[in-house]
């Protein structure tokens, strides 16, 4: 999964990017594609493995990040010439930045306003597909064929949504729909999640018209978290030490950072299972779903098509009794056959012949 961060100039993404990503400096988006890096999710079932085991190396999950060009309000970009919607289409999901603090140079549109940025991305994304969808009914108003009537009517639901300025995630499709949208790239289908950036005062007090803005978001199912970015920079910058008695100060029980990358993680449906040993602990990232046999081809094709068997155990029991030994004692050590479908936190050793 490929994550596209998005917003205004000056809404910190980039800043945020930098903290999730460790690339620094140069991680400026520019051109047509913008900066990529990768940001590791922190999971401390994780750390208690790498603790219990000791390897040589530990893998955490990882998320591609893009720090896409920022979305300008330019009368160029207005006029459709934005170059964040041609890198938009290359990611599977959009994590929208909205500035919040009031501290820093100035908004440059003057006022703080988290909804209008929010909505001007919003529209920016909206706009692109009705433009895609008008122009397709078009043409098959001219070729009048009864083998595009079921795509007419498909696009004729979504365009009213979109008019409705509402998001084409608000609908449900079939899975004969959602091969015809597919070839779209339509970017309201896109998972989208917010976060909102304050500063230190807006994360301890709150900002004017929280409660409203947040209940909007709810209503329209968008997930959301507030972060500072400027506080995650003092964290990253401080001794572990020091780190706790700041983060205690501001009753922060873990960074922003950690809980944004776990939140992407999670909101796309997806999840890990863990190999383990002396050499390595590492968690694998698949879909929720996925079957044991798929599940060992993260790891290497060869597994999957010699697939045999897969050993499991929940990582909650190991949790619970401490070692495989006892685990095996109690009988939760399983054998699972291929269509298993593997569950988040099983930690799985494969059987295979090739």
């Amino acid at each position: 999964m490929k994550i596209g961060l998005v917003g205004l100039p000056g809404s910190g993404k980039t800043t945020l990017f930098q903290l999730l990503t460790g690339v620094e400096g140069s991680a400026r988006a520019s051109g047509l594609e913008g900066t990529v890096g990768i940001a590791r999710v922190p999971d401390k079932r994780v750390d208690h493995l790498s603790q219990l085991y000791q390897p040589k190396k530990t893998v955490y999950a990882q998320i591609d990040l893009t720090d896409l060009p920022g979305l300008n309000v330019s009368e160029e970009q207005q006029k459709g010439k934005n170059p964040f919607l041609t890198a938009v289409r290359n990611v599977d999901a959009l994590v929208a930045v909205v500035r919040v603090f009031q501290e820093g140079p100035p908004h440059l549109l003057g006022e703080i306003n988290p909804r209008r940025d929010l909505e001007m991305i919003h529209s920016e994304l909206l706009f692109s597909d009705w433009e895609i969808i008008e122009k397709r009914l078009e043409r098959l108003e001219m070729k009048k064929k009864k083998e595009n009537e079921a795509e007419r009517e498909l696009l004729l639901r979504c365009r009213t949504e979109l008019e409705n300025d509402g998001r084409l995630t608000n609908l449900s499709f079939t899975a004969a729909e959602e091969e015809i949208l597919r070839g779209f790239q339509f970017l309201t289908l896109k998972p989208l999640l917010v976060v909102l950036n304050l500063d230190e005062e807006g994360f301890k007090a709150g900002f004017p018209g929280k409660d409203e803005f947040l209940a909007e978001l709810e209503e329209k199912g968008l997930p959301y978290l507030e972060v500072s970015a400027r506080i995650e920079q003092e964290i990253a910058e401080l001794s572990p030490e020091d780190r706790a008695l700041f983060m205690d100060d501001l009753g922060i029980k873990e960074p922003g950072i950690d809980r944004l990358a776990r939140m992407v993680y999670q909101h796309l449906g997806l999840i890990s299972f863990f190999t383990v040993g002396e050499d390595e602990v590492k968690a694998w990232t698949i879909e929720a779903g996925t079957v044991a046999k798929k599940a060992a081809g993260k790891i290497h094709s060869d597994i999957e098509r010699g697939f045999i068997r897969a050993e499991v155990v929940a990582y909650a029991d190991l949790l619970a009794h401490g070692n495989m030994a006892k685990v095996r004692e109690k009988g939760l050590f399983r054998l699972e056959g291929k269509d298993y479908v593997v569950q988040d936190g099983d930690i799985i050793n494969f059987r295979f012949n090739v």
